[in-house]
């Protein structure tokens, strides 16, 4: 049976939650392979609003198995929270329906204290503009060889000597930040507070996942981010501190890439972007505050405004190629509807050339000068459109020369939040 890998293809913010959740109807596992809670998916189901931080989006989806991977850096205090709103919602969560990895590293308080100490401390213009909770630092210290991770909780001797390790590393760097050394006694405290409510869920999710696999269940894998916020092929250093493409679904979960059938890349139908960093297409005008109002371009996370820019096919190509996309989901038609004129970026002028990709070196990518076509638009909806009779002509005309300039077709259209309102091209799930 297929096995699916859903990444984000731009800076995030993409609308990966909807069609996870979409998806989610054809698979029998959902697997969060990367990230924290500085992410956010919102669902909309039957007019029914679920904002997610740290659980799969398959939770909503009754009789469903949701997998939090070891890629992962969870907040177990953050995820208790999330699971008594959602229950709150009518949505069941029980160690049946929902398993972290036994080797998943967690993020304490000192991660979001020292992850908030550094950006205020950073100098104008050298901010990541994180959200300050802490994942950075979480990711830090799991390479750093000195995390706690969710199988430490169930042994006391374990559990003091992880302490010990991270204490070690941290409290010299919170005096060289001016912060109070760490209460030692208090934080072991408070996880021993927790580990009963966190280890319930623990499982040897690699081995869970092969023998699903094994059965001829299909699995979804849920990334967080985009592709350009990837550690390595992001646009560095203003990224997140995972791997965010496709590759890492393996890696993140513990079954083999040979599991893996099918990339879905979603890809918005213009540019989106928060925080700091680079972005060529990026509209400080009219346009640019039309796109944000009608995409309604808030982080779901942070409530951050974001920036918003026409469609840059040479990144999205890009981000097909790292992650080995088969087929997009492209998002958000329905807010190009009106515009007179559309434009695409189809490269970057750097010093008399015209490059077709974004180089890595960062006073290079400031230097890059968008390169553009204009195409007609459209002034019929496309909101709810649920086939291509549907559609008008101009934006068919557009999303086909979207395949053409990324060099990969798309596999489902959404016109809207709502979950039903998605054309399916091509199944990712079929055999």
């Amino acid at each position: 049976m297929a096995n699916v890998v859903v990444v984000g293809a731009q800076w995030g913010d993409e609308g990966k939650g909807k069609i996870v959740d979409w998806l989610s109807s054809r698979a029998d596992v959902i697997c969060r392979f990367q990230g924290g809670h500085n992410a956010g998916h919102t669902l909309v189901v039957d007019g029914k609003v679920y904002k997610l931080h740290a659980l799969p989006s398959g939770v909503v989806r009754r009789g469903k198995l949701s997998v939090i991977g070891n890629g992962v850096v969870l907040d177990p205090w953050h995820l208790l929270s999330e699971i008594e709103t959602i229950r709150a919602q009518g949505v069941e969560i029980t160690p049946e329906t929902l398993m972290i990895a036994e080797n998943t590293p967690l993020i304490l308080p000192i991660h979001g204290e020292l992850d908030r100490a550094r950006e205020a401390a950073a100098r104008p213009g050298a901010k990541i503009g994180t959200t300050g909770r802490g994942i950075g630092p979480a990711y830090e210290d799991k390479v750093g060889r000195r995390a706690v991770r969710v199988a430490d909780l169930a042994d006391e001797a374990t559990l003091q000597a992880r302490v010990d390790r991270a204490l070690a590393h941290h409290d010299p760097l919170r005096r060289g930040l001016g912060i109070e050394p760490v209460d030692r006694d208090a934080l072991i405290a408070q996880l021993h507070e927790i580990a009963g409510q966190i280890f319930e869920y623990a499982a040897p999710v690699w081995k869970v996942l092969n023998e699903r696999r094994r059965s001829g269940q299909r699995i979804l894998f849920e990334g967080a981010q985009g592709a350009l916020l990837d550690v390595d092929f992001g646009t560095y250093p203003f990224v997140t501190s995972s791997n965010v493409i496709a590759g890492q679904a393996a890696t993140g979960t513990g079954i083999g890439p040979g599991a893996i059938d099918f990339v879905l890349g979603i890809v918005k139908a213009y540019t989106t972007r928060v925080g700091e960093g680079p972005f060529p297409t990026e509209l400080h005008d009219e346009d640019g505050q039309r796109l944000g109002e009608r995409g309604h371009e808030f982080g779901t996370t942070t409530g951050r405004k974001r920036r918003c820019g026409w469609f840059d096919a040479v990144l999205v190509r890009q981000t097909c190629a790292t992650s080995g996309v088969n087929g997009i989901s492209l998002t958000k038609l329905d807010v190009l509807d009106g515009f007179e004129t559309l434009k695409i970026c189809v490269g970057y002028e750097l010093d008399g050339k015209v490059l077709d990709y974004l180089p890595f070196a960062s006073e290079e990518q400031a230097r890059c000068v968008p390169v553009y076509e204009e195409m007609e638009g459209w002034s019929e909806s496309t909101e709810g459109a649920r086939s291509w009779a549907d559609l008008p002509a101009a934006a068919i005309k557009y999303v086909r020369r979207v395949e053409e300039l990324i060099g990969c077709p798309v596999a489902l259209l959404s016109t809207s939040p709502e979950r039903d309102d998605t054309i399916l091209v091509t199944d990712p799930f079929a055999d």
